[in-house]
């Protein structure tokens, strides 16, 4: 997924293309973001959008909002699979500019922008874990400690009468650690 909010600007033929990408974790989030996207450019000729979430992003929405179908959505979804992000609410504004670009050019102009925002990002790897507890002695902690440092992604340690690690394993790895 990306880590901000980003955005970026293209001109195509006298219309102004502006790109943004938003970190969304739900479809709530995303039609919130949307629709402070829609207050921000009340004015703008076409606000359409796209998002994939959850792993593998296989839950997806596009729109083109009054463009010809297929040509404003559709190009962003493909661009969010090209970069392989998840969790992502991308929506272009469209200022028209008086010239026409044709189904086309419109798909390219979508796409294009899409892709500026998208290269702009800051992106961060969401790893899948599961949450283990480990309880052990002092005697058992350098050896316990050397196998959490191996294996997990992140952990916590709690040191009282016995020493508690809440590990956050792989999810692929959570049989092989137990």
């Amino acid at each position: 997924t990306i880590t901000v909010q980003a955005r970026a600007e293209i001109k195509v033929k006298g219309s102004r293309f502006i790109a943004t990408a938003i970190p969304v974790r739900t479809k709530e989030l995303a039609l919130t973001a949307l629709e402070q996207i829609r207050a921000e450019f009340y004015d703008a000729t076409h606000n359409c959008y796209a998002y994939r979430l959850g792993h593998g992003g296989l839950d997806f929405r596009t729109a083109d909002d009054g463009e010809p179908s297929g040509t404003a959505g559709k190009p962003m979804l493909f661009m969010l699979q090209k970069f392989d992000v998840s969790d992502v609410l991308v929506v272009v504004t469209r200022y028209f500019g008086g010239i026409k670009l044709g189904v086309g050019g419109l798909a390219r102009a979508y796409s294009d922008s899409a892709q500026a925002v998208l290269s702009v990002c800051e992106k961060v790897a969401v790893h899948r874990t599961t949450t283990v507890r480990v309880l052990c002695t002092y005697e058992d902690v350098s050896v316990v400690k050397k196998i959490i440092d191996q294996t997990a992604v992140s952990y916590e340690s709690d040191y009282r009468d016995v020493i508690e690690f809440t590990t956050h394993i792989h999810d692929s790895l959570v049989a092989s650690f137990c």
